[in-house]
């Protein structure tokens, strides 16, 4: 039936009704449904913390918010539906009913730790250029810590660290101790500690980490070709299956892979670049050469 129609097929009345909700389009007479996927009409709505996301429902809920998401907001320009602008009496009432909402949102001291803990692990996202699946596993761990007070007498900050190099670990995502320290600005053994405790606390159990999944980053660091990642990816490999890989620190053995492919596909990069970009020392570069150059 054409939906342009405004009769019914069945009794013949002119009472055809839109749902926009259930997306149906019926006979409010004899309750006979003509179509069941109609477009939403309705316009679309932005949202003040994804200003880039349209949507009719409303914004997803994420565990990076530290009420998910869920949470009313007042709208920060002072213009009324139509677009007009308030008048000053209702601006002021505006600016006061927008100040009670933000206080009403965190009521008690966890609250407002979950909060201020949250916007830490957002800054170290852009800081570590990490996807969001991470940012997301690290509010949860930081979630769990909170609920069995874990934080009670420690700083946030080596809690949020350590939190977010358990989430990176997990998900083998390439990111060593030393760059979350320098990332949010304190000592290694502050978050080593913390990482001890809820690893313990959480019982999370962590993957090995594998050194092939550090060959993209430390080649881009190094500004390495395609041709010598792929060939040092082959090294490692061939070290896996003879057991020469076992036991050794994952970021020095794919450096170690990637200085000696360089070198035999006639590369003129340093030990002290690959170490640089490895973020690990020459002598460990050395060290784990003398156990590859067997394979090749």
């Amino acid at each position: 039936m054409n939906l342009q129609e405004t009769k019914c097929p069945r009794c013949g009345k002119n009472t055809i009704v839109t749902d926009v909700e259930s997306q149906e389009v019926c006979c409010s007479k004899c309750g006979m449904v003509i179509d069941e996927k109609t477009d939403d009409s309705r316009p679309e709505r932005t949202f003040a913390d994804s200003p880039t996301i349209k949507s009719h429902t409303g914004d997803k809920t994420s565990l990076t918010r530290h009420d998910r998401g869920l949470s009313t907001v007042i709208n920060p320009f002072d213009r009324d539906s139509a677009g007009n602008p308030l008048s000053t009496s209702m601006k002021s009432s505006m600016t006061r009913l927008r100040k009670w909402d933000s206080r009403s949102r965190v009521k008690t001291s966890d609250e407002r730790n979950l909060r201020q803990a949250l916007l830490e692990i957002l800054k170290l996202k852009e800081k570590l250029s990490l996807p969001d699946a991470v940012i997301e596993k690290a509010s949860y761990i930081y979630r769990k810590a909170l609920e069995k007070k874990l934080i009670r007498g420690r700083s946030i900050t080596a809690l949020v660290a350590a939190s977010l190099y358990a989430a990176c670990r997990e998900s083998e995502t390439p990111r060593t101790i030393r760059e979350v320290a320098a990332a949010i600005g304190i000592k290694t053994k502050e978050i080593s500690a913390s990482y001890r405790l809820i690893f313990k606390e959480l019982e999370l159990k962590m993957p090995v980490t594998n050194s092939v999944s550090c060959i993209a980053k430390i080649a881009s660091n190094a500004e390495l070709s395609e041709k010598t990642k792929r060939y040092a990816i082959d090294i490692l490999k061939k070290a896996e299956k003879q057991n020469i890989s076992a036991g050794k620190h994952p970021m020095g053995l794919a450096a170690s892979a990637l200085y000696l492919a360089s070198i035999n596909l006639g590369g003129k990069t340093t030990q002290k670049d690959i170490a640089d970009a490895a973020d690990v020392t020459e002598v460990t570069v050395r060290n784990r050469c003398r156990g590859l150059k067997q394979i090749i």
